[in-house]
């Protein structure tokens, strides 16, 4: 059993590197990957050194990108040179950047949130979070403690994912807060970039997207720049999602990878190696393409 999908304090998971290993290695993981967003620092991490973990780690990251109007992520692994990732990701995601983008995306859901008559207390959302992590979420949790919300909010009560991908990243719903003046990564220069680090780059998590069809919109990512592979299995991936993609993969030579998305209690229902429960994900998958 594998899990190539996994956030720690490197990014916006709540777990360090050497409590993630201890997880994967009770759980009986044979390869994990630790994907952290836009970084490979948590390769550098001490607890690597420790032989905590008796699988093997294929070395990952999950790199935000922009495909017209919308944010999706980009899965690489088997990165060779991590010194291009972190290079290139300054660009886009030093403090600074981070920084005035988590002071933005704070004016903006709150102003948001006023316009449409939401209830919230501002001293009660988490303040001094880390820049790598995403202010909108401690908002969100603000939002869903007042049960005077949840008629305004609709759908979006039901998840923080159907919040984020319908809501905020959505430039047609009127909780979108992407628009801005920071420079964002092209979704074809990302998929570069992971080529000349010589990782190869998968489409994570497809559905997750909540596109209207989201074989279509793969489609249109190939089309632009091609994919090396796609992220199968995944939680936001039903049984029928799973079939779907993995039949995708096999016509069109893909290769084919699956995770948790372990981000530890900020997803209390996400747990390494079996997601909500179901994940089985066979090593032979990854064993296609781990020693290219």
């Amino acid at each position: 059993m594998v899990d190539m999908h996994i956030h720690t304090k490197y990014s916006d998971g709540d777990k360090t590197v050497e409590e993630v290993l201890k997880m994967s290695e009770k759980r009986g993981l044979e390869y994990i990957s630790i994907t952290d967003h836009n970084t490979c620092k948590q390769y550098k991490d001490n607890a690597l050194n420790k032989n905590i973990f008796s699988g093997r780690i294929i070395k990952g990251v999950e790199m935000n990108a922009t495909f017209k109007d919308r944010q999706i992520e980009i899965l690489g692994y088997n990165i060779k040179d991590d010194k291009i990732i972190e290079e290139w990701s300054q660009k886009f995601f030093s403090r600074e950047v981070l920084k005035k983008q988590q002071e933005e995306a704070k004016r903006k859901l709150l102003e948001i949130c006023d316009k449409k008559g939401l209830i919230y207390d501002e001293n009660n959302i988490e303040k001094d979070i880390p820049l790598t992590d995403y202010i909108t979420i401690y908002i969100y949790k603000e939002l869903m403690r007042h049960k005077e919300n949840y008629e305004i909010l609709g759908e979006f009560t039901k998840s923080l994912d159907i919040f984020i991908r319908k809501g905020l990243m959505n430039s047609k719903s009127e909780y979108y807060t992407g628009a801005d003046n920071i420079p964002k990564p092209q979704y074809e220069n990302v998929i570069q970039v992971i080529h000349k680090a010589g990782g190869i780059a998968f489409l994570a998590h497809p559905f997750e997207y909540r596109f209207n069809n989201t074989i279509n919109f793969i489609d249109e990512l190939r089309e632009e720049k091609e994919l090396d592979g796609i992220e199968c299995f995944h939680p936001s991936a039903n049984e029928y999602n799973c079939r779907e993609l993995l039949e995708y993969a096999k016509k069109n030579n893909l290769y084919i990878s699956g995770g948790s998305d372990y981000h530890g209690e900020k997803k209390p229902e996400i747990e390494i190696g079996v997601g909500k429960g179901n994940l089985n994900i066979s090593s032979k998958i990854v064993e296609e393409w781990i020693n290219l």
